[in-house]
């Protein structure tokens, strides 16, 4: 999700691709770690039900992914400790947006927070009435109760003031004694949320059970608008590269080393770890810290889409929050015509509801492995190969399969976004960066 640096690795790894992120410096070692669930997967239906939500891999599902894209904003060391959530590291997903259990304050308080390494607040609803999403139906009509964080109750939260560093709206405040206001601001249309910052505590814990809490500051969110009133958000984990970013704090509070990884595998499972190192095989190539230097944003000197090689050079930026592909032209085109050129299956009818330009349909002769392979090569030479870079999924009407290229056109914005769908693959990719 992206709003209003240093190095890239990868390595080769089974079943996930795990972006990594280093933040400040420290000698503090151990890992912070928890899955993560696709909110329409096997696993969350189980917990949270289907009831209403699109059957996942259908075109209704991918539908709705990029209309909620559309207005957005912006291999661990063996000898690693691994911390997670006091809650354990079973997460789910709430609208397209990977979610971890998190549990807050004292006494502690569990909530369903979005995963998002294109803004850099971590906020909770927090003394708010209409606006705040309260419940989930499941499957069965039962509605599961969300929570709303309530700083009077919570005997560890205090206030943070006018004067602390992490205040950026200085500016509004009556007196340097005041509670520090915050506004973030998001893509979508008329989307963002407002309120105070606080300290609390968030509760973590080693494999052992021992814990590992640590005092953050975040945003208590007492106004939520847009995209927050849409869909059941009970708070958004900026993982972006700035101070009051929960990483940062981590750190600083000797939690975690400097570092974490976020992995992204098929069927909506995932992991990410705080403090991890991941492996000296990895390979690397720096942030260009071009578009933003709080984003994860690449130089890509050049791209192949099967036997072409396309040389071009520009910034894009990896987003746990977006769920395709988003290209500015002409890389869009170069990339979409290059694909289309390769792929022998039919191309589905211009008129047929698709949010994608570049579908086809699928027939008894269709297979995957003739379809043209798609990698960006990085600054410094390395290869990022996507894994696969397509969607499959029914029509409508159930008539027939289609399988899309996951790249839409970007018009939004003017920078380039590389979403979750091309994160989906088979090797781990850690970013790091120096603080300054």
């Amino acid at each position: 999700m992206i709003w209003s640096n240093g190095n890239l690795r990868w390595m080769f790894q089974f079943g996930f691709l795990c972006v990594m992120s280093l933040g400040l410096a420290s000698s503090v070692s151990g890992s912070l770690s928890f899955e993560i669930h696709h909110r329409f997967s096997d696993q969350v239906k189980t917990v949270l039900g289907g009831h209403g939500l699109p059957e996942m891999g259908s075109l209704d599902y991918y539908k709705a992914l990029v209309h909620r894209d559309r207005g957005r904003r912006l291999t661990s060391n063996n000898n690693q400790t691994t911390i997670s959530f006091a809650q354990g590291n079973s997460t789910e997903e709430i609208s397209f947006l990977h979610y971890a259990n998190v549990t807050i304050g004292t006494p502690a308080q569990w909530f369903l927070v979005a995963l998002d390494t294109g803004s850099d607040l971590f906020w909770l609803p927090c003394n708010c009435n209409s606006t705040c999403v309260r419940s989930m139906e499941t499957d069965q009509g039962e509605r599961i109760k969300l929570n709303i964080y309530n700083p009077s109750i919570s005997t560890s939260s205090s206030k943070v003031s006018c004067n602390s560093t992490l205040c950026a709206l200085r500016n509004r405040c009556i007196s340097p004694l005041s509670d520090c206001p915050y506004r973030i601001r998001y893509l979508s249309p008329g989307s963002r949320s407002t309120g105070v910052l606080v300290e609390d505590v968030i509760h973590m814990s080693t494999e052992e059970g021992e814990a590992r809490d640590a005092r953050i500051t975040f945003g208590c969110s007492e106004t939520q608008l847009g995209l927050f009133q849409e869909a059941a958000v009970n708070g958004i984990m900026g993982l972006a590269m700035a101070d009051i970013a929960v990483p940062n704090m981590l750190v600083k509070a000797g939690v975690a080393s400097d570092s974490f990884s976020m992995c992204f595998g098929p069927n909506g499972k995932g992991t990410i770890s705080f403090g991890d190192k991941g492996s000296s095989d990895q390979l690397e190539t720096p942030l260009g810290g071009t578009i933003s230097p709080l984003f994860y944003d690449v130089r890509i000197t050049k791209f192949k889409v099967g036997k072409v090689t396309v040389e071009t050079k520009f910034s894009a930026i990896f987003d746990s929050g977006t769920a395709v592909t988003w290209l500015l032209e002409p890389y869009y085109t170069a990339l979409t015509t290059n694909f289309h050129l390769s792929v022998p299956d039919r191309r589905l009818p211009a008129d047929v509801d698709s949010p994608f330009e570049f579908c086809y349909i699928i027939t008894s002769t269709s297979d995957e492995e003739k379809l043209p392979s798609i990698s960006f090569v990085m600054k410094g030479g390395a290869a990022y190969n996507i894994f696969s870079p397509i969607l499959v999924f029914d029509t409508s009407d159930g008539s027939f399969q289609v399988y899309c290229l996951a790249v839409l056109k970007q018009d939004k914005a003017d920078f380039n976004i590389i979403g979750r769908s091309f994160l989906l693959l088979l090797f781990q990719s850690t970013t790091s960066y120096d603080t300054f």
